[in-house]
């Protein structure tokens, strides 16, 4: 099997752990590589590295093809947490541009022959690739089928048309109702951009026929945390087939990869008494919100560990002396799975990036939600409204958000103190999102241990794959 995903880190890794989970299922029939440009051949071999060694991340292999010189990128720059400020829209027009991408993937394609494609929805055409070869072709969704499904309904209804005062119901969807402003919505459903993004009708028209013709659709959630939007996927006919195999980053690792020192900060503090931060590995944040976030955290009293990934950001004068140790701050990676997994974290304040979701359900811990970009003000209704796991940062109505950072307004430090004084108070918010997260926990390992929901789909995933291949190809793994 050859995965090949888009140039982020959001999306090599749950890539690499479908690779890992198929090469475990049946190592004995699969055979699974992960295809990438050089720069992000890193990104799997630390993906690899976190689960520790075992006989199914040895069996995993990494290949490369070359990343094309893209206007306005510097050589080696080739991962969307790499760029700088807006520079992201070049690597995701460079990742959507058939003529740039193609020759590429498909060279890599042919010399290695696969028996099966798992492609990167951004990657449509590969879906005609694996059509001439003769071989299956299988599209993988980093994120959920409630964010993906809401984009869809919204982008065939026609946003601008649909919308009231400025805000959009998603149509076709099951209670309760879907309420987003356009401001929130991505690039490409606002019709801004297209020029600079990649995405437009054509495009998108052409992401949807792959996606329809491709022999199925793999995502990385589970039916009991989606089942009326996994069983809206199948019933409506978008795909052939759907197998729902998260969440992806179980079983995880026994011991904290590299260093520990926001482990052994959080031995000394109580149980559920430490609020997290962290906004992924590419979600731009302004210096200007970095300070008015610090000076609101510090007010609330609470103790926090914070991740924070910006290279001129300083805090504000004296701030470090008088928080002490109540607060850590961590520049650059964080071992974010182990920190959830610590009983000493109380809330998890999210951009609400689908990996980081299904960390904290896998967690069991409550969030408090700040979407900045893409798709992440949909799942932030997911997570709010749907199953009640969390509450936003910022009221509704308080300020305008946009997936346009030009257009964000600065949530302040007062509205930052009191949301989390609030969630974080005995009784209150978050101890009913936290009992509500915690039974997902519990189905979320059940999904994934032997005989449950998403063990059941990889396994028949990997049994259709065998029963599609041509009648005389033996024993050759897949």
């Amino acid at each position: 099997m050859l995965l090949m995903p888009f140039f982020a880190t959001s999306h090599i890794a749950p890539f690499t752990d479908l690779a890992f989970h198929l090469a475990a299922a049946m190592p004995d029939i699969v055979e699974a590589t992960v295809a990438v440009t050089p720069a992000n051949a890193s990104v799997v071999r630390s993906a690899l590295a976190r689960r520790g060694p075992n006989d199914a991340t040895a069996t995993v292999k990494v290949t490369t093809y070359a990343f094309p010189a893209v206007d306005g990128l510097p050589p080696g720059i080739e991962n969307l947490s790499a760029v700088k400020g807006e520079d992201w829209l070049h690597i995701n027009a460079a990742a959507l541009n058939e003529a740039l991408m193609r020759p590429g993937q498909e060279s890599l394609i042919r010399e290695i022959s696969p028996d099966v494609i798992i492609t990167d929805m951004h990657f449509f055409w590969n879906v005609d690739v694996a059509a001439d070869l003769g071989v299956p072709c299988i599209t993988f969704h980093v994120i959920g089928t409630f964010p993906t499904l809401a984009m869809s309904h919204m982008e065939l209804a026609g946003v601008n048309e649909t919308a009231t005062d400025g805000v959009v119901t998603v149509p076709h969807f099951p209670a309760p109702d879907i309420r987003i402003p356009l401001t929130e919505l991505p690039y490409f459903l606002r019709n801004q951009e297209e020029e600079v993004s990649g995405r437009d009708v054509i495009t998108d028209d052409r992401m949807g026929s792959a996606l329809s013709r491709c022999f199925g659709l793999a995502v990385n959630t589970f039916f009991d945390l989606e089942h009326g939007y996994c069983e809206l996927y199948v019933a409506n006919g978008y795909v052939k087939r759907a197998y729902f195999l998260g969440p992806l980053s179980l079983p995880l690792p026994e011991a904290v990869p590299g260093n520990s020192q926001c482990i052994d900060w959080l031995d000394k503090k109580p149980n559920n008494s430490v609020v997290y931060l962290c906004f992924g590995t590419f979600v731009p944040v302004s210096d200007a919100q970095l300070q008015e976030l610090a000076l609101g955290l510090e007010a609330s009293g609470k103790p926090f560990l914070w991740v924070v990934r910006s290279d001129s950001w300083a805090p504000p004068e004296e701030w470090t002396e008088r928080v002490g140790d109540r607060g850590m701050v961590v520049t650059g990676w964080a071992p974010q799975t182990a920190i959830l997994a610590h009983p000493a974290v109380g809330a998890f304040v999210t951009h609400c990036g689908w990996n980081s979701v299904m960390e904290t359900v896998v967690a069991g811990v409550p969030v408090l939600t700040w979407p900045v970009v893409f798709e992440q003000f949909i799942t932030e209704r997911f997570v709010t409204q749907v199953l009640a796991i969390g509450a936003r940062m910022s009221p509704e109505g308080d300020g305008v958000r946009s997936t346009r950072h030009k257009e964000n307004e600065l949530v302040p430090a007062q509205v930052v103190t009191q949301a989390v004084s609030a969630f974080m108070e005995p009784g209150g918010e978050g101890d009913a999102a936290r009992s509500r997260v915690k039974e997902l926990s519990v189905k979320a390992r059940a999904a994934m241990a032997d005989g449950g929901c998403s063990h059941r789909d990889l396994r028949r995933l990997i049994d259709d794959l065998m029963k599609a291949r041509s009648a005389g190809a033996g024993a050759t793994p897949l």
